[in-house]
């Protein structure tokens, strides 16, 4: 009896720690990142001790709750920038990213965030430096407007979290228009006319490198 309750503790603990990142995901996924940390316990069912136990401040229960659609991301990039024509392998990584935003709200800003005091990730740097040596390749090649700038492509990312909160099909779907739709913004075109001065969002991603 004495041998099987470390084992049963632990059970538990594993237990409740699924619980927190299925509440996490799907709140996280519905209404984006405000949702308070005492409604995630509650709808995982556990006292609000025992999630910050598991998660002793909320960007650790951000970052293990969308690991999984990180690895995705990385694994899109990765794909992506691997690809011989730069053109088709940018289009790719729009249309995986604005699919990945559909599935969940919380994601791009789980991607974009920096809270105070902690340092940028890692991943971000890389994803970002990729992404941007092959828009780079693409507007070499001709194909992406040459005043493309990447914070159009972050700009893209949070404009389509607007997109309706219907059903995941529908969601899909207008996903998919979306970024169908941004590519041929993108795209380079001898008639497309100049643009307006880009926003520049990338130094809030990364500030470390930009201050």
């Amino acid at each position: 009896m004495a041998d099987s309750l470390p084992h049963m503790l632990r059970s538990d603990a594993r237990d409740n720690r699924d619980r927190v990142l299925d509440a996490a995901r799907e709140l996280f996924a519905d209404r984006g990142l405000d949702v308070p940390m005492r409604e995630i316990a509650r709808r995982a069912q556990v006292g609000p001790a025992t999630l910050y136990r598991r998660f002793a401040t909320k960007q650790a229960l951000i970052d293990a709750a969308f690991a999984a659609e990180m690895q995705a991301c990385v694994t899109l990039v990765r794909d992506g920038c691997a690809d011989p024509d730069p053109w088709r392998g940018l289009c790719s990584i729009v249309q995986g990213a604005t699919e990945l935003n559909a599935r969940s709200r919380g994601f791009v800003d789980a991607l974009s965030s920096v809270p105070d005091g902690v340092s940028v990730p890692d991943h971000r740097r890389v994803l970002l430096r990729s992404v941007e040596g092959l828009c780079r390749r693409a507007i070499e090649a001709g194909a992406l407007r040459p005043d493309f700038v990447l914070d159009d492509l972050v700009l893209m990312l949070l404009a389509a979290r607007g997109l309706p909160v219907a059903s995941l099909e529908d969601r899909l779907a207008a996903a998919r228009r979306f970024a169908g739709l941004a590519l041929e913004a993108f795209r380079a075109a001898s008639e497309a006319g100049p643009l307006p001065p880009p926003a520049r969002l990338i130094p809030a991603m990364l500030p470390s490198e930009t201050s």
